[in-house]
């Protein structure tokens, strides 16, 4: 019997002070019956009488510490095992090793004084230490001081003084177990570590683990959705496998097939869902299949799932970039944070949440987006919290999170009888929405008229009719936000009965059954502007004014041609306040330069786009749509019910439309009211110029007036935001999605965040398909829409999001791919109507392709193919 000091073994691998957490998890799935191969381990006690006396003393400087850890590194590796140690390596080998005389040496790190275990729940990739793999007898020893030595490679020494601890203080236990050498290998996340979802995630390889988690093999990926049992595969094309340290091709005839079979990825599923219920928390965990099928563990951790209250802070602007891309300044932001505030709360109200609730949830209410570095976020915690109040919004809480662009936390699992509720609730409330959408339309047509003019308001006034305009949207702009939940439900419902009655369908069916229909209030202000260019190309006379300094030339057509001009400033009353980034505040709208318009026009009038022509090209889609159905769903009664569907779906994003139009309208009114206080502000000496309210608040330029400005000196205060401004508008752009720590100054908490991993190139990109059409072009990388319209005319127009303004950029382009969006974001809409094959949710769309380079577009299935990287001709 070996001394129990050198070699742990039976109960005393449960003890994880001794032989640290990754072995003492593998102890306990051994006593509870999961296989896994047999081991023992050298505890930290070896480690503390061989390795750690040899350390040299700690330098004083950070910058020597690399030096410091190869020195460390270094006299680690020359200390020798004890004799007795070696004698009972050999003594226990045999029955290790099994019939093919190898076993695996890896190690563990078991903190000392103001250290972190590594595979602890409160940090479970903390170790970053070596394994060996197919180790001979001969051999064990040697690899047994490298696992020492390895606490000191540099990352891990850098890792521990990032987290202030003493670089000494990792103690290293050494586990010593049978190599199972089966041919294929696994990492299960017993939940998504994306965004934490009941799903069980799967990562599969030919080889070794080794090949998976230093991603040197071919990896085909699973995603087993627990409450459908629905298998999402993403394959690889495999050549690549890891055998011991060595990289080997995978046969030819494997290339092609999944690494895993079904039921193999069941049984995986049942294993590892045990081992997080035995564990009371989500695990990562490495196995092995052999040759005869039979799974082995070989390796349990707590895996880190998204953060809940008082941790990680998520933040996402994928869906919220659509209204405020890029740089925002104070002042649009203060007047976003009052509609989300104001907006929700009523939608709240609305979906039945008691307002005592709302009283209690009002700081959340506030917080619902937040100011990252000039950018407008989610906050992604409050909206989870605050959706998960709505009882009839449960069942959609998936399709929510698709839809908005945003990973959503996990919620409880629903029987179908409460679902059934929930749903019956929300059909309910949603039989008034169509009386209710018609008084809100009615009432914002008649208020909006009291924005036409301001010119003779006093600032007192001006004030006050802020107040009474804003005291409105907090009782009634919650019908906007209700509309996307009923569009929610009946997209949900519509989706489930097309893949149980057509499953065969193009995927283009429902975005082409979307076409068609009464027009909205968006698609009126686009062909507005093609009709009057249609008017200007026919007339040679306005063709010749146009052209030139857009000012200029609309002074001359005010004044030549008394007919247009009535057209023109029709146009600008009705649909002026829509414009590129309309909802920025310090946007310029045709409502404050007129001319501007002149500029959008120009393009059209060179083209041969016609109003007829455009709705024809919208006609043609749906008229596929309805073939497609026709052939895919036989049965009649099944058919009308889904047409019944398309139907209400084709209304309520009408009114979503009228809606994000009348949102235009309402930041419009806002912008002219607060440029006019600005004004008044200049005159008074209190800034420099009118503009200059911009990198102002809200609450400060009202506060100017009402005597609730803390301080005077606005004009030095916006001149600091107005250079932060500028500043962040030359700096890097941030991700996406983001997670801060609790705790901190946000701004010091930006230097810290969390971020996703960088996306890598790839040939064929894939995203979600949303207007039908196979286009081949050159592609239009656009960051800023502030660009000439004839730089897109016939390319591929590739951004990071749009919005309503985009409209005369997307009108030229042949196709449109976009990194956000969901189907029925303003892209797909837009590229619905114009009849233009559509691309939405590509991640890394405007990083990944070149611009100029050829690309091919397919708006049914969402590929799109780089074909060339070199300017296309």
């Amino acid at each position: 019997m070996s001394d129990p000091v050198l070699i742990y073994d039976g109960p005393r691998l449960e003890d994880a002070r001794r032989v640290g957490h990754k072995f003492a998890r593998q102890a306990v799935l051994r006593r509870h019956g999961y296989p896994v191969p047999p081991f023992v381990c050298v505890p930290v006690e070896v480690y503390d009488t061989v390795a750690a006396p040899v350390l040299p003393p700690v330098p004083a400087g950070a910058e020597a510490m690399l030096g410091w850890a190869a020195e460390a590194r270094a006299l680690v590796l020359g200390a020798a095992l004890p004799d007795a140690l070696h004698g009972a390596i050999r003594e226990r080998f045999a029955d290790l090793a099994g019939d093919n005389g190898m076993v695996a040496v890896r190690a563990c790190v078991v903190a000392g004084p103001g250290g972190q275990d590594e595979d602890s729940a409160q940090d479970p990739q903390a170790g970053l230490s070596d394994s060996f793999l197919d180790v001979p007898v001969d051999e064990v020893a040697d690899r047994i001081v490298e696992c020492w030595a390895s606490a000191f490679n540099p990352e891990a020494v850098l890792y521990r003084i990032a987290r202030a601890q003493d670089p000494r203080s990792a103690r290293v236990a050494v586990g010593i177990q049978r190599m199972m050498s089966g041919g294929r290998s696994f990492v299960a996340f017993t939940r998504d570590p994306r965004d934490g979802a009941r799903r069980c995630v799967i990562a599969a390889a030919y080889g070794n683990g080794e090949g998976i988690v230093q991603e040197k093999a071919d990896v085909d990926h699973f995603m087993i959705d627990r409450d459908s049992g629905a298998i999402d595969r993403r394959l690889a094309r495999k050549s690549r496998a890891v055998s011991g340290s060595a990289v080997e091709p995978v046969p030819a005839e494997l290339a092609d097939l999944p690494v895993l079979a079904d039921p193999e990825l069941r049984r995986i599923v049942a294993l590892t869902d045990g081992v997080a219920e035995l564990f009371g928390a989500p695990q990562d965990i490495e196995g092995t299949v052999d040759n005869d099928g039979s799974v082995h563990l070989v390796q349990a951790r707590p895996v880190a799932v998204p953060p809940t209250s008082g941790e990680w802070i998520p933040w996402g602007n994928d869906n919220v970039t659509e209204s405020f891309p890029g740089v925002s300044g104070a002042l649009t932001f203060s007047l976003a944070l009052r509609l989300y505030e104001a907006g929700f709360t009523d939608t709240y109200r609305r979906l039945g949440i008691p307002a005592r609730v709302l009283r209690r949830e009002a700081h959340r209410l506030r917080r619902m987006i937040g100011y990252l570095d000039g950018r407008i976020y989610y906050r992604l915690d409050s909206w989870y919290h605050l959706h998960g109040l709505i009882r009839c919004f449960r069942p959609l809480w998936p399709t929510w999170g698709r839809m908005v662009g945003v990973a959503v936390a996990p919620t409880e699992r629903q029987g179908r009888l409460r679902t059934a509720v929930h749903l019956a609730e929300l059909a309910a409330r949603g039989m008034t929405h169509p009386l209710q959408v018609r008084r809100f339309l009615a009432w914002w047509d008649a208020y909006h008229e009291r924005f036409r003019d301001l010119s003779r308001l006093r600032a007192d006034e001006l004030v006050e009719l802020h107040h009474g305009l804003w005291a409105q949207v907090a009782v009634r702009w919650g019908t906007t936000l209700t509309n996307g939940l009923y569009l929610m439900a009946v997209t949900w419902v519509a989706n489930g009965l097309l893949r149980r009655w057509a499953p065969d369908a193009d995927s283009g069916l429902i975005p082409g059954m979307l076409c068609g229909g009464e027009e909205n209030r968006s698609a009126e202000a686009l062909r507005s502007a093609i009709r009057l260019a249609e008017i200007v190309r026919g007339s040679p006379p306005l063709r010749a004014a146009i052209d030139g300094d857009a000012r200029t030339a609309w002074s001359t057509l005010m004044a030549a041609d008394e007919r247009f001009a009535e057209e023109l400033l029709l146009h600008i009353r009705n649909y002026g306040d829509r414009a590129l980034q309309d909802l920025k505040l310090e946007s310029c709208t045709p409502r404050q330069e007129p001319w501007a318009l002149l500029d959008v026009l120009l393009p059209y009038v060179d083209s041969d786009l016609t109003v007829q022509a455009n709705r024809d090209a919208e006609a043609e889609v749906r008229r596929s749509a309805e073939k497609e159905l026709r052939a895919r769903c036989r049965n009649p009664l099944k058919r009308a019910v889904l047409r019944t569907l398309f139907r209400m779906m084709r209304r309520l994003v009408r009114v979503r439309e009228d809606s994000r139009f009348c949102r235009s309208q309402l930041i419009g009114d806002a912008r002219e009211l607060l440029l006019r206080l600005g004004a008044e502000l200049a005159s008074a000496g209190r800034l420099d110029g009118a503009r200059d309210v911009l990198d102002l608040t809200v609450d400060e330029v009202l506060g100017a007036f009402e005597g609730t400005l803390p301080g005077a000196d606005l004009r030095s205060l916006a001149a600091l935001r107005a250079q932060e401004r500028e500043r962040r508008l030359t700096g890097p752009e941030p991700p996406p999605r983001l997670e801060t720590a609790p705790g901190l100054p946000v701004a010091d908490a930006l230097a810290l965040a969390r971020t996703p991993e960088t996306l890598t190139a790839a040939r064929r990109l894939s995203g979600l398909g949303s207007c039908p059409g196979v286009v081949r072009g050159k592609a239009r990388v656009v960051l800023d829409p502030r660009i000439a319209v004839e730089d897109c005319k016939d390319t591929i127009l590739v951004a990071r999001e749009t919005d309503p303004g985009w409209l005369f950029l997307m009108l030229v382009a042949k196709g449109l791919v976009v990194e956000r969006g969901t189907l029925l974001s303003h892209t797909a809409i837009t590229g619905r109507l114009l009849g233009v094959p559509t691309v939405v949710a590509v991640d890394g769309a405007t990083s990944l392709i070149q611009d100029g380079s050829l690309i091919e577009v397919d708006g049914r299935t969402g590929e799109v193919r780089i074909i060339s990287e070199e300017v296309a001709s």
